[in-house]
Formats: C-alpha cells, sequence, structure tokens
C-alpha cells in the first residue's frame, strides 16, 4: 500500500484564487442576517426607530407641520392681516355636513350679531336659513408667498361673499387659525436655528476643552459656571430689552435667536467636554494620533459619533425650550414684535383676565405648543433609544 502523503520538506500543491476580493461577501449566513450586518448605521437606526410607535407618529406629525410652514400661505383660508370688522371676537364656527336630514358637505351656518347694551358685548348667533359651503382648491384673499410672489390659491375657502371661522377672530376681527398657521412658521424656524446655533458653539467649545484641556478647558469652564449661575428668563429679558425697537422685523428675529443660542450652548459644552476626556484615552484614538490625524478630524469623526444618542436628545429637548422662550419673551413684550406673528405674540392677546373669561378662544395658540412640545419630546426618546449602540 502507497502512502498518498508527500515526502518530507517537498513542496505542498496549493491553489490561489484570481477572482477579485468581495470585501461585503458573507458565507455561511442567511438572507436575513446578510440583510443586518451589512446595512449601514443610519439603516440600523431607521429599523429601531421604526418600531417606537409613539415616537414615528410624532416624527410625522412634526414633519406636517414643517411642511404646512413652507406653505401656509396656502393652507391658511384668510390672509394674516385680513380684518373682518363686521365679526370682532367671533367664536369659533361648527363644521357641518348635513343640513335638514340632507348631506350638503362641508359647511357652516351663517351669523348674525347683536350688540348687548348693557355690557356692549357682541353676541352672535347662528342663521339655519343661510348654508355656507366651504370651497375648496380656490381662489381666495390675496398674499405674496414668502412675500415675494402675489397669489389667491387655498386649499379652502369661504362661501362667496361667506365667512369661515374655525377658531374664531380676535378684537380686530382677525381670523385665529389662519394667525396660527402663519405663527407656526416663525416659533418652529427660531427653534431650529437657535439650536443648531447652539449646537455650534457647544461642540466646537466643549470639542476643544475636553480634547485638549489644560488652561483653556479651565478658562471654558469658568464661563460655563458664569453664565449657568445666571437666572434665564431674566436675562433673555436684558439682553432682549437691549434690541433697539427701531430696528426691523426680521433683524429682531435673528436677534431673538441668537440670544436664545448664545444662552443655551453651555449644558451640551459641559456634556461633550465630559465625553471627550473619557474617549480621549481610547486606543482608536491614539491609534488616529499615530497616523498623522489633526484634532479637529479626530473630534469630528471618531470621538462625536461616539455618543450621538445624546446629542441627539439634546437636541429634541433644546428645541422646544427654544420655542418656549421665543413665546415667554414675546408674551411679555421683549420679544417679536408686530407685524412678525408667532405663537407668543397670538397669546399676548390673552394676557387680561376679562378678555379669558368672555373670548376664551384666544388661547388656541396654547395648543399647538404643547402638542409640538410633546411631540419633540417623544421623538427624543425615539432617536435616543435607536442611536445608543448598546441596546
Amino acid at each position: 500500500m502507497t502512502s498518498s502523503l508527500p515526502a518530507p520538506g517537498a513542496p505542498l500543491d496549493h491553489f490561489v484564487s484570481t477572482a477579485p476580493f468581495d470585501p461585503l461577501s458573507v458565507e455561511a449566513m442567511t438572507e436575513e442576517q446578510t440583510k443586518v450586518y451589512q446595512a449601514s448605521q443610519l439603516r440600523l437606526m431607521w429599523w429601531k426607530f421604526k418600531r417606537h410607535r409613539v415616537a414615528l407618529w410624532s416624527a410625522i406629525f412634526l414633519a406636517a407641520f414643517y411642511l404646512m410652514i413652507l406653505i401656509c400661505e396656502f393652507v391658511a383660508p384668510y390672509n394674516l392681516h385680513t380684518r373682518n370688522v363686521d365679526f370682532i371676537y367671533t367664536p369659533p364656527q361648527r363644521v357641518h355636513l348635513f343640513h335638514e336630514g340632507s348631506f350638503v358637505g362641508p359647511f357652516v351656518y351663517g351669523r348674525t350679531m347683536t350688540l348687548d347694551m348693557d355690557t356692549l358685548k357682541r353676541d352672535y348667533a347662528d342663521n339655519p336659513n343661510d348654508v355656507q359651503k366651504l370651497r375648496f382648491f380656490c381662489s381666495g384673499d390675496p398674499y405674496k408667498f414668502w412675500g415675494v410672489i402675489p397669489g389667491t390659491f387655498h386649499f379652502v375657502c369661504p362661501a362667496e361673499g361667506g365667512q369661515f371661522f374655525a377658531l374664531g377672530t380676535d378684537r380686530l376681527g382677525r381670523d385665529v387659525m389662519s394667525r396660527i398657521i402663519y405663527g407656526a412658521r416663525i416659533s418652529l424656524t427660531i427653534g431650529l436655528l437657535g439650536v443648531a446655533f447652539s449646537f455650534l458653539l457647544g461642540i466646537v467649545i466643549g470639542g476643544l476643552a475636553g480634547y485638549h484641556g489644560g488652561v483653556f478647558d479651565l478658562i471654558v469652564q469658568r464661563i460655563i459656571e458664569v453664565l449657568q449661575s445666571l437666572p434665564s428668563i431674566p436675562l433673555w429679558m436684558a439682553l432682549a430689552a437691549i434690541m433697539p425697537v427701531t430696528w426691523s422685523p426680521i433683524v429682531i428675529y435673528f436677534g431673538i435667536t441668537l440670544i436664545l443660542g448664545l444662552i443655551d450652548w453651555t449644558g451640551l459644552a459641559r456634556a461633550v467636554r465630559s465625553k471627550l476626556l473619557s474617549l480621549r484615552e481610547e486606543d482608536y484614538v491614539l491609534a488616529a494620533q499615530l497616523m498623522g490625524a489633526r484634532p479637529s478630524r479626530i473630534i469630528g469623526r471618531h470621538l462625536v459619533p461616539g455618543f450621538m444618542s445624546h446629542l441627539i436628545a439634546s437636541a429634541t429637548i433644546a428645541i422646544p425650550g427654544m420655542i418656549l422662550g421665543e413665546t415667554a419673551l414675546s408674551f411679555l413684550g421683549l420679544g417679536l414684535r408686530p407685524p412678525i406673528t408667532s405663537w407668543g405674540i397670538l397669546l399676548v392677546e390673552a394676557r387680561d383676565v376679562s378678555v379669558i373669561a368672555f373670548y376664551p378662544w384666544l388661547l388656541f395658540p396654547m395648543i399647538p405648543v404643547i402638542l409640538v412640545i410633546l411631540a419633540f419630546n417623544f421623538m427624543g426618546d425615539g432617536l435616543r433609544d435607536a442611536a445608543d449602540p448598546y441596546r
């Protein structure tokens, strides 16, 4: 019997494949396993985020709101400054579908006004004989789209010669619902711009303080401690009062955004610093330094993504804080000023107790503020869980 083993010292036969190397090839894995292991980080976050139903619906709700502010001229049934002098302090109108048992479609009843001579209060009553059918995709109040392009197209309009005040009117006869829709453009964008500015300051200053340390870190920490020791609302009021009344509304808008960003960066900077102090000692940071990577690349490419979940949660919490800050400043008369319209300015109408008692619908601008803040918090919880590498 002959042996098939090669002689001692003889070269072994071997085979080298000439096929190109595929770094994404995975052996002994099912199709589902391959899909998961080859997915990007963003795709994995999206899969985890979709399982958080409340966060997903909150994100859809916020996306609809931000889409609305792009086309608020179309969505609002009236122009921002349209006054209906015959319908001052009109209560909300109900939308009906059936009239005397017959389907008519969305409509409202016309209203008649009587003046109470004892209290000088306007009383409005529906006229069941005046059926005013709503129009959709129609031509209505003229406006300028984003202040530039003139137009008259609206998604919904009152009947010809009729009225449609779904949320009532204010002391000048302006439609409250239309003003809430227009005010969302200012209140929602001021939160995004303010957070973007505060994040830029927080990540840059906190990142440099945590990565380099030393004297720079000591100076940054003392500045943060001084700013955090100041009460927020009086500081907001003082900074907002500095702005001259002669400034244009756009300059005031960016001034309020700058104020909110300057005040809100300290917490994020301290969080970024503490994270970088621990992560800068890791082996992969030393490897990047030995390969010649610059500090800015190490911080932005290797360190910041390591605690992205914390940054996402901070952003979703900071945006509603910015919205509340603008609302509070405008409510106190120190923030935005007319003709700019925001939710805070709309709530100024409801500062008087007697107004709230007689015209409670002027508090309706408070409802979108509450809903948006809750949606941001719920979405932040879902994003934080989805971006957490340990879950």
